[in-house]
C-alpha cells in the first residue's frame, strides 16, 4: 500500500509596508537617546543624583546626630607644661602634665558613635555633611533658577523689541558686568553681621540674601544669550506667520521664541549651577555665608583658616567636604557637556 505524502505550501508572506519598518522618535528620544550614549553624561548624571540622594535622604537615614546638636559626652584634654627653677646654681627642669575635662567632645576620631569624627566645636562631620549639601544645593539651583527667569524675560523684550528698550536694557547690562562683586559682598556681609546684632534679621538668612544679591548681578549673561538668539529668530517665516495671524506679544515671545532658546539655556544652566556651588563655597570659606550652629560645605572647610592643626592632622574633619564640592561641580559639567553634544551633535565632530 502506498504512502501518500502530501505537502502543503505555505502561503507566500505579504510584503511589509515601509513605513511598518520605520521607527518614529520624538525629538525628547533622540535627545536622550545621544545624551545616555556618553559615559562622561551618564557618569556626571550618577554623581549629581548620588549627592542628592545623600544630602536630601542620608538624614532620614542617619538620625543619631542632627546639624546643630553638639556631642556633650565629654573629652579630656592633656597639656604638658615645661618649669624651670635653680637652687644652689643648679638648674632643675619640671615637666608637668595637667588634666583638663571638658564638656564637648571636639576633634573626636572617627568611631562607631561619629563615622566621620567631629569638628572643632563637637559637631558630627557626616550630619553636618549632609545638611550642608542641602544648603549648597538649595542654594545654587535657587540662584541659577532665578537668574535664568530674570535673563529670559529681560533679555526675550530687548531682543524682540529692539529700540529704546534694547538700548537700556543692554547698558544696565554692561553696568552690572562692570560691578565688583567680591568687595560688594564683603561690605554686605558687614552690614548683615549688625542687622543680626541688632536682631533685624536671623543668622540663617545670610547666604540667602548673598545669593540674591549675586541673582541681580548674574543675569545679564542669560540677558545677552536670550537677546541674541531671539534677534536671529524674529525675522523667521514661523514669525511671520505668526504676526500674520495676529497673536499678541506675549505669545510670539514666550509661546515661539523662548522655546527655540531653551536648548542653549538648559545647556547654560546646567554649566552655572557648578560655578555657582563654588561660588556659594568660596562665600562660605571667606566667612560670608553659613555660620555656626548652621553649616554648608564651604563653611566646613573654612575651619582650617582659624585652625592649622586641623589642617595638618585633623583630614577627616574637612576633606569629605572639599570631595562633596569637586563631585558637584564635575558632576554638574559633564552633564552640561552631555547636553550640549545632544543638543549640538554636529558641533561634536
Amino acid at each position: 500500500m502506498e504512502e501518500k505524502i502530501q505537502v502543503q505550501a505555505q502561503p507566500a508572506a505579504e510584503d511589509t509596508p515601509l513605513d511598518k519598518n520605520v521607527r518614529m522618535m520624538s525629538p525628547t528620544q533622540m535627545l536622550l537617546r545621544r545624551f545616555f550614549r556618553s559615559k562622561l553624561s551618564i557618569l556626571g548624571l550618577v554623581m549629581v543624583i548620588g549627592l542628592f540622594v545623600f544630602s536630601f535622604l542620608g538624614p532620614v537615614v542617619y538620625t543619631r546626630w542632627g546639624e546643630t546638636e553638639l556631642d556633650k559626652s565629654g573629652k579630656t584634654k592633656y597639656a604638658l607644661s615645661t618649669t624651670e627653677y635653680t637652687v644652689d646654681g643648679v638648674t632643675y627642669t619640671l615637666h608637668q602634665t595637667t588634666e583638663t575635662v571638658l564638656v564637648d567632645n571636639f576633634l573626636s576620631a572617627p568611631s562607631a558613635e561619629h563615622p566621620l569624627g567631629t569638628d572643632d566645636q563637637g559637631y558630627d562631620v557626616l550630619a553636618r555633611l549632609m545638611y550642608g549639601g542641602r544648603t549648597s544645593l538649595l542654594v545654587s539651583f535657587m540662584t541659577v533658577f532665578l537668574l535664568t527667569i530674570f535673563g529670559v524675560i529681560i533679555g526675550g523684550l530687548a531682543g524682540f523689541f529692539g529700540g529704546w528698550i534694547d538700548n537700556i536694557v543692554m547698558r544696565v547690562c554692561d553696568v552690572l558686568i562692570c560691578l565688583p562683586g567680591i568687595p560688594i559682598l564683603l561690605i554686605l556681609s558687614t552690614a548683615m553681621d549688625g542687622w543680626v546684632d541688632l536682631g533685624m534679621m536671623e543668622e540663617s538668612w545670610r547666604i540667602y540674601l548673598l545669593m540674591a544679591f549675586l541673582t541681580l548681578i548674574s543675569w545679564p549673561g542669560t540677558a545677552r544669550l536670550v537677546r541674541g538668539q531671539i534677534l536671529s529668530l524674529r525675522e523667521q517665516e514661523f514669525m511671520v506667520a505668526a504676526e500674520a495671524m495676529g497673536y499678541s506679544t506675549f505669545r510670539k515671545v514666550f509661546k515661539h521664541l523662548v522655546p527655540n532658546v531653551m536648548p542653549q539655556l538648559i545647556v547654560q544652566m546646567s554649566l552655572s549651577l557648578g560655578s555657582m556651588i563654588l561660588y556659594e563655597a568660596t562665600l562660605s570659606y571667606l566667612n560670608m555665608g553659613i555660620k555656626a550652629p548652621y553649616t554648608a560645605w564651604g563653611s566646613m572647610i573654612q575651619i582650617i583658616t582659624t585652625n592649622s592643626d586641623i589642617l595638618q592632622n585633623h583630614l577627616y574633619v574637612w576633606v569629605p567636604a572639599g570631595v562633596c564640592i569637586v563631585i558637584a561641580v564635575l558632576g554638574f559639567n559633564f552633564v552640561g557637556d552631555g547636553l550640549r553634544d545632544a543638543l549640538d551633535p554636529k558641533g561634536r565632530r
